[in-house]
């Protein structure tokens, strides 16, 4: 019988790694990754994390750092990002059976029965960078929470020499070690930096003396479930080398869908207000065309900044059901204006509004209705045509390229409900008007 075995391969500091494939001039210097609006960062290379910055440190706090210390901000490049996971993540598929896409910048991959699993990880990562110049680093082992931690420790040898051994750096294949030396690791490895155990759950595991990965390993299963949670036990059997958590390679369709946005300027008036609704239910009915479902209700909501007390606050949300489950954009679209009507009231200055879809089923599931006159189901399979011409149309030309009436014009100037990206580097692989210029 085949022995599990799991990889986890991600792409380090990936947002900045994303910057530095385009401008070298990165290299070697602290960079920082802002939120949307330029918040907060999201993302630090090791040089801004040598600086004391912190993940989530407001930009106007750390702001200084530019002048002082050669800090340079980005606001996020969400479309070259995600372009760049696209390249990295076909690359790495044929490292494993199957793959599982967890995040942006990170995978997995079922290496059962591959021969020379380290070899061929470090070939992999190698092939990666030479070929995309994003620096990855591979965790293997026989469950996932395992291979979790296997990559911090390859992660931790390269950024800091003596925490870990140097052969583990970039690639470490626990399934190659010995007990004791799992067992040395472990004790070297706080309990926070195992998968799932977050803030909360590691502070009651440290008060209750439970400091290192060893100490939560042997722990008895039935005590930890009793005292904490049948997923904690999970992780501690994962943590023994019993496979729990299965790959995911076929994810299940999404049970709610949302758009939300924080404006870039406070937004007062009912037009505007609209031309950002239009866009995030716009937004979210192409999602669900993604995933081949209909949804049968609409929520909508507006607020002002609870980070401004002294000014008036006001925030109302409401759901708008739908006649038929729908993934037509023009329904949702107007459900979503017509629940904004009914929840707008003037005087105020709004900060956030968003679109969420609800009670959300496969497309092939139908409703019928009593005949009222009109032929609802016809004309929902009449719109969903459109739908497919309209979203084809969008992802071969460009997000955008066609749109509602209600959304305004895409390239009015502007437009206060639009995200603040003042230090946006150009989208160098997704839009052709910023394709990058080589000159002599």
């Amino acid at each position: 019988m085949t022995l599990p075995l799991y990889a986890l391969l991600d792409g380090n500091n990936f947002y900045v790694s994303c910057e530095r494939i385009f401008d070298p001039r990165l290299h070697g210097r602290p960079v920082v990754v802002l939120s949307n609006n330029d918040g907060c960062a999201i993302a630090r290379s090791d040089e801004a994390k040598a600086l004391g910055i912190k993940m989530g440190a407001p930009w106007f706090q750390i702001r200084h750092l530019e002048r002082e210390a050669g800090l340079v901000a980005l606001s996020a490049n969400f479309a070259l990002y995600g372009d760049i996971s696209d390249r990295i993540m076909s690359l790495a598929a044929r490292l494993g059976d199957r793959q599982e896409v967890y995040s942006i910048d990170e995978c997995f991959l079922d290496l059962a029965g591959l021969p020379d699993a380290t070899a061929q990880a470090r070939a992999t990562r190698e092939q990666i960078l030479r070929w995309i110049d994003v620096p990855t680093c591979v965790g293997i082992a026989p469950t996932k929470t395992l291979a979790k931690l296997a990559n911090h420790i390859a992660k931790s040898a390269e950024r800091k020499p003596g925490s870990y051994p140097a052969r583990l750096a970039q690639v470490c294949n626990l399934a190659e070690l010995s007990e004791r030396q799992r067992d040395w690791l472990y004790q070297r490895t706080p309990v926070g930096e195992v998968w799932g155990v977050g803030p909360r759950i590691g502070r009651q595991l440290n008060e209750a003396g439970i400091a290192t990965v060893l100490d939560l390993i042997r722990l008895d299963p039935a005590t930890v479930k009793a005292r904490w949670s049948v997923v904690l036990e999970r992780t501690v059997r994962e943590l023994r080398g019993t496979p729990c958590i299965g790959l995911d390679d076929a994810p299940a369709p999404k049970q709610q869908i949302a758009v939300t946005r924080s404006f870039g300027q406070r937004v007062t008036g009912l037009a505007e207000l609209k031309e950002a609704v239009t866009d995030f239910a716009s937004r979210a009915a192409h999602k669900l065309h993604g995933q081949d479902s209909h949804t049968s209700a609409v929520l909508v909501f507006i607020r002002t900044s609870p980070f401004k007390p002294q000014a008036p606050q006001y925030s109302r949300s409401i759901i708008v059901p739908l006649r038929l489950p729908s993934s037509d954009t023009l329904q949702i679209v107007g459900a979503a204006l017509a629940g904004l009507d009914r929840i707008y009231r003037a005087g105020f200055d709004y900060a956030k509004a968003g679109v969420m879809l609800l009670d959300l089923q496969p497309a092939t599931q139908g409703q019928q209705e009593l005949e009222l006159g009109d032929d609802a189901v016809l004309h929902e399979r009449r719109q969903a045509r459109l739908m497919r011409a309209l979203d084809a149309v969008n992802d071969r030309f460009g997000r955008g390229t066609l749109t509602l009436g209600s959304a305004g014009l895409c390239q009015e100037p502007g437009r206060r409900w639009t995200m603040r990206q003042e230090r946006r580097t150009p989208r160098y692989t997704t839009c052709w008007d910023e394709l990058l210029t080589v000159s002599a």
